[in-house]
């Protein structure tokens, strides 16, 4: 599976939609994701991770094709509020980048609802029975 930055990733899952068009299909996946590359152990000593922020981890494939991208949103803890308090300065500098970060999720967000609604034009209409019908005709 690629790791894309989001950018990229959107351009790719543009082309897996393109080359799905007429046949096939996207699988796409979204999961909270905190960073960790290796299982966590079942039994024994758990060692304590502590995830930084919250991410999504989004994924898409054809099949035959894996991408994916993680979007990243900081997020203040509050162990991080009791040092910063202190600090005014600081303060200041974690709020512009969590300001930043949403701006930057939002933006993901947009790009990405957009490009579902452009490629979503191909999907098949179900059949719907209504039931009135059937009970009229098993009398």
């Amino acid at each position: 599976m690629v790791l894309l930055e989001n950018d990229t990733f959107l351009t790719e899952l543009t082309r897996l939609f393109q080359k799905c068009r007429t046949s096939g299909s996207v699988v796409i996946t979204l999961k909270k994701y905190d960073g960790r590359t290796k299982p966590t152990p079942r039994k024994g000593h758990a060692e304590s991770f502590e995830p930084v922020d919250n991410k999504c981890l989004v994924r898409a494939s054809d099949g035959k094709k894996k991408i994916s991208t993680v979007v990243s949103l900081l997020t203040v803890s509050p162990v991080a509020f009791c040092l910063i308090k202190y600090k005014l300065l600081m303060l200041t500098f974690c709020l512009f980048l969590f300001q930043v970060t949403t701006k930057e999720v939002i933006k993901f967000q947009m790009a990405y609802s957009n490009l579902l609604r452009a490629h979503m034009d191909g999907l098949k209409k179900k059949d719907k029975k209504s039931k009135g019908k059937k009970t009229k005709a098993t009398q």
